[in-house]
């Protein structure tokens, strides 16, 4: 069975007067044995009569070889007009190379600047410990910012490394 779209090309094509004589015994052979075809047809003359009437005939002032003859000096005079170079300028050049390279730098050098002097979160300092028997504590305050740091003899303390707080004994 043909597809929809076919159908509906081979009626066009029928109704224009552009098919074979086989295909043209074809579709009408269809037509005889379709009900939906031959409203899908009685449809196409229909629009097709109603649009012939609003088929004005355009009447250009000229002929068509002197239309297409216009255009086509208008192209070879524009491909055989010479190409005029600007002369060299120097603050042209300038404008063209320089200020966006400057412009570019100026802005890396904002950033540069920015990052530089902004108070970051990150900052953290290092301490190195000289001996074994030092010990850290830090405390860390977000809301108020602040950070404290203890340092203490791990030697002065109750609890060692090598104990655990399970093992003192409470008196």
């Amino acid at each position: 069975m043909i597809d929809h779209d076919s159908q509906f090309l081979k009626l066009q094509s029928y109704l224009d007067g552009e098919l074979s004589a086989k295909e043209k015994t074809e579709v009408q052979d269809w037509l005889a044995k379709d009900e939906q075809a031959r409203l899908l047809l009685a449809e196409l003359q229909n629009t097709n009569g109603a649009l012939a009437g609003y088929e004005a005939g355009i009447k250009l002032p000229e002929s068509r070889e002197f239309f297409w003859s216009k255009i086509e000096r208008e192209i070879k005079r524009e491909s055989e007009a010479p190409v005029s170079r600007a002369p060299f300028s120097l603050v042209a050049w300038i404008q063209r190379h320089l200020v966006p390279v400057s412009g570019a730098a100026v802005a890396c050098l904002a950033l540069l600047l920015v990052l530089q002097f902004s108070p970051t979160g990150n900052q953290t300092g290092e301490i190195e410990l000289s001996s074994n028997d030092m010990g850290v504590a830090t405390y860390r305050d977000q809301q108020e910012k602040l950070t404290m740091v203890w340092l203490y003899d791990k030697s002065d303390s109750e609890f060692t490394d090598s104990q655990s707080a399970d093992s003192v004994q409470t008196q």
